[in-house]
């Protein structure tokens, strides 16, 4: 079993900034691609980033393209998510995911463990 731990969320103002860490318990962290969701209140799990297992590559959804960024640390099992120029519409639960493959999917089915989530709150 693999435990996610998320740590970074909070309050900021508009414009702001924030980075999510996400660790992981297992040593086999290193062999799966790893991805940020969140969820609006009401509203289905969406995803943010994803990476491959050796951060090699990455993909975000359009809505935080050059705003947000994915990266990992093997050697921390841990994954972060650096989010910049923070919108009010970013406002969610903030979950890290590990997948079951080295590649990294859009697809929430796709990723095995789950986080418990981090409140992110941007105010106007």
């Amino acid at each position: 079993q693999v435990q996610l731990v998320e740590s970074g969320g909070g309050l900021v103002q508009a414009g702001g900034s924030l980075r999510l860490s996400c660790k992981a318990s297992a040593r086999t962290f290193s062999s799966y691609a790893m991805g940020w969701f969140r969820q609006f209140p009401g509203k289905e799990r969406e995803f943010v980033a994803g990476i491959t297992w050796n951060g090699g590559d990455t993909g975000c959804v359009d809505s935080v393209r050059g705003r947000f960024a994915i990266s990992r640390d093997n050697a921390k099992n841990t994954v972060y998510l650096q989010m910049n120029s923070l919108k009010p519409e970013d406002t969610a639960v903030y979950y890290c995911a590990q997948a079951g493959t080295m590649g990294w999917t859009r697809t929430s089915n796709s990723y095995v463990y789950w986080g418990q989530g981090t409140q992110v709150t941007v105010s106007s």
